[in-house]
């Protein structure tokens, strides 16, 4: 008998309640920033991505109302038929620059550009291993891919190089990382990486989309940050809505490599371009995270003033230099009823739970933006030091 589907969405829903696991969506009020107000509540917000602060920038926000005044709202069509705009293949090309590389190719998301060119350069017979905290869109790729599927251990270059050599000598090799590690906010070890994958003819893929705009003299990223070139990595990703803003991402690589996606990533070829609009904004943003280093600085001096604070209190850190600064709690339950006391003292932190992150290692995931203040970030300390001096949090 056919199972009752019906049944088995209502078993698995009750489930995620039970377990603290249930995902709610909280409903933005106000543009991005650190002061929002969300569910009608105004909250100080220490849980989005804009690295550099620039979502709200009015520099971006002018560049897409004269985008839309010239190019319309819409892309109309895949950017192999009509879609491709003047402001898209700009945007390409500022990309380009930014990452050193000959090309970029924009795509609509960082999931879609994660999924082209994985399931795009490797198969049946290939290969394809993965750090084992890469991002879902990352996993996903590989294992949609139809090729070889391995993970070797978090950052560990040692391990890498055994699966390697387990690899199928007839087939070919891409190893896949993050550059920065959304959950975690470490980065990637990517010299000693790029040294194993080179040493056994591999590729390289990374995915930088919380590095970019963040780490590098210019933003470039964590391959700028360590130096590295185009032998050393092959492909890059990157996303648009992050440090820089907007939204959307490129894959950045080689004439060859960025030729290959246009004929045989269907992401690409099946789907919509991006508003030109859109790309105008994001032009802007470009300009202004790669001219603007006293975003960076002082977002870097914000990371400092919270680790000072969190480590005196003795709160669980994680070792992370960016902005990605998780405070790990263990269990899911423990890890929401601080998020709610948090949210009652004004504060927004969310509260990251499984399947995102590994079991038992629910944590509050702590965001910095270079538009937060250093007043607002000791208000986030004390909000902290105010909820480890309550009794034990339960289930609350």
């Amino acid at each position: 008998m056919a199972a009752d589907l019906q049944a088995r969405i209502a078993d698995r829903l009750n489930e995620r309640r039970a377990n603290s696991l249930y995902r709610q969506r909280p409903l933005l009020g106000t543009a991005q920033g650190p002061e929002v107000i969300v569910d009608g509540q105004p909250l100080l917000a220490f849980c989005n991505n804009d690295y550099l602060g620039l979502a709200n920038h009015p520099d971006v926000i002018a560049a897409w109302r004269s985008g839309a005044e010239r190019w319309g709202v819409g892309g109309g069509a895949s950017h192999l038929v009509i879609g491709h705009s003047a402001p898209h293949h700009a945007l390409e090309e500022a990309l380009a620059d930014l990452t050193r590389r000959p090309r970029a190719l924009l795509f609509s998301t960082g999931y879609m550009a994660n999924l082209a060119a994985v399931t795009a350069l490797v198969g049946q017979g290939d290969s394809v291993l993965e750090d084992r905290l890469n991002h879902a869109s990352l996993l996903d790729a590989g294992l949609l891919s139809g090729a070889r599927f391995s993970r070797y251990l978090h950052n560990d270059p040692a391990s890498l190089a055994s699966r390697l050599e387990k690899a199928p000598p007839d087939g070919a090799s891409l190893v896949v990382t993050d550059g920065v590690f959304s959950m975690d906010g470490d980065v990637a070890e990517l010299p000693a990486l790029a040294q194993v994958t080179k040493a056994r003819n591999a590729w390289l893929m990374v995915d930088d989309a919380h590095g970019f705009g963040v780490l590098g003299p210019q933003g470039g990223g964590v391959v700028e940050h360590f130096g590295l070139g185009l032998d050393d990595v092959p492909v890059l990703v990157g996303t648009l809505g992050k440090a820089f803003g907007t939204a959307g991402a490129f894959v950045a690589g080689s004439e060859a490599l960025i030729d290959y996606l246009v004929q045989f990533a269907r992401p690409y070829i099946y789907t919509t371009s991006q508003p030109p609009a859109l790309a105008c904004a994001t032009l802007k943003s470009v300009e202004l995270a790669r001219h603007e280093g006293w975003r960076r600085e002082h977002l870097a001096a914000l990371v400092r003033q919270f680790r000072t604070g969190a480590e005196a209190l003795g709160l669980g850190l994680m070792p992370s230099d960016t902005p990605i600064q998780p405070i790990v709690i263990g269990d899911s339950g423990r890890a929401m009823a601080w998020s709610r006391r948090l949210r009652g003292q004004g504060l927004l932190v969310t509260a990251i739970r499984p399947p995102t992150v590994p079991a038992g290692s629910a944590r509050l995931r702590v965001t910095l933006s270079a538009a937060h203040t250093e007043a607002q970030v000791a208000r986030l300390l004390d909000g902290l030091a105010a909820c480890q001096a309550l009794p034990e949090l339960g289930n609350e």
